[in-house]
């Protein structure tokens, strides 16, 4: 059998991809960020350039669409709303402290009206989408930068600088952090991904591995599972950054990983196993997202500076139709 082509959106980012998200209320949506300081909708199927616009916010580090508009994170610290059929953009709210410190370098959306947002100043913020007042409705501090995040229902967690990982809970109306533990990694995390079950995380490192990690400590079944940790992303002697790692909405311990190699790996990580690995793109690969069912993967190919400034190719996002073999979870 023959694997399907990756083939790349038109119009793609200028400079450095920072965040892919699928539009929940329009399927063959795709949003995406970068450095370049403009927000992104491509449009899977009918192959065309929906927008692209400016947010005002400097370069763009991080994404999330609660429902039909995207909230972005800029390096200057703001967050901003834009709404898709207007183009027209608004303040949320805004990181404050230090100018090279306020960076909002993560989001997540907790429902259609939440939205959490995590930074380099080491605090976690939660936003009423609703509310103009631009005032967080909590606020959490984080044992360090913030480097990755994701949510699950009411939880979350972020990956922070000193290999740290952090767990909120959000009830009431209030933010707290229910556990605070050291990754089993000996290296700096870039990527944190909970199981769609939220039983456990899948965590990427700069130095080419991925952690499964379970979460007993808070009541959590795991089925008897403990944790793990496995090698990828690495050529010969060299040994590449895990960028980004995202799950199958359809097979709950299938994730893909995306690494400085140029590569794409499936991962079956409850048996321990290898699914694929996807044909090799010309740089790294930044961001990843998978659409609704599952059938569409989004590939960022960007290069992330982990060789400083040089020559590289150009900044592209890919649509690859995923095969049944390629994400399947094998038997025992």
């Amino acid at each position: 059998m023959s694997l399907p082509d990756a083939k790349s959106l038109p119009d793609p980012p200028t400079d450095g991809i920072s965040a892919l998200q699928f539009i929940p209320s329009s399927p063959a949506l795709l949003a995406s960020t970068s450095w370049d300081g403009s927000a992104r909708v491509h449009d899977t199927e009918g192959w065309s350039s929906e927008l692209s616009q400016s947010m005002e916010s400097g370069p763009l580090l991080s994404l999330t669409v609660p429902d039909a508009d995207l909230v972005t994170g800029g390096l200057d610290g703001s967050i901003r709303r834009l709404d898709i059929p207007t183009s027209t953009s608004a303040v949320v709210g805004r990181h404050t402290g230090e100018p090279s410190k306020v960076a909002c370098s993560c989001l997540s959306s907790l429902d259609e009206n939440t939205v959490v947002s995590a930074g380099w100043n080491s605090q976690c913020f939660l936003w009423d989408l609703r509310s103009s007042s631009g005032t967080p409705i909590s606020t959490v501090q984080l044992p360090g930068k913030a480097f990755g995040m994701d949510v699950q229902n009411n939880r979350i967690v972020v990956a922070t600088s000193g290999r740290r990982l952090s767990f909120i809970d959000y009830k009431g109306g209030k933010a707290e952090v229910v556990l605070d533990r050291e990754s089993s990694l000996k290296y700096q995390s870039r990527c944190v991904s909970f199981f769609p079950d939220g039983s456990g995380v899948a965590l990427g490192s700069i130095e080419g591995r991925v952690a499964v990690e379970f979460l007993q400590d808070l009541g959590v079944d795991s089925g008897g599972k403990k944790k793990y940790a496995f090698k990828c992303h690495r050529v010969n002697d060299t040994v590449y950054p895990v960028n980004c790692v995202a799950f199958h909405p359809k097979h709950n311990y299938t994730f893909a990983t995306g690494g400085c190699d140029g590569t794409v790996v499936t991962w079956d990580g409850w048996h321990k196993k290898k699914l694929a690995t996807l044909p090799k793109f010309q740089t790294s690969i930044a961001a990843l997202a998978f659409n609704h069912d599952g059938s569409k993967l989004a590939i960022a190919s960007s290069y992330t500076f982990e060789e400083g400034e040089r020559d590289h190719p150009r900044d592209e996002i890919f649509i690859r139709p995923i095969l049944d073999s390629e994400c399947q979870p094998k038997a025992q």
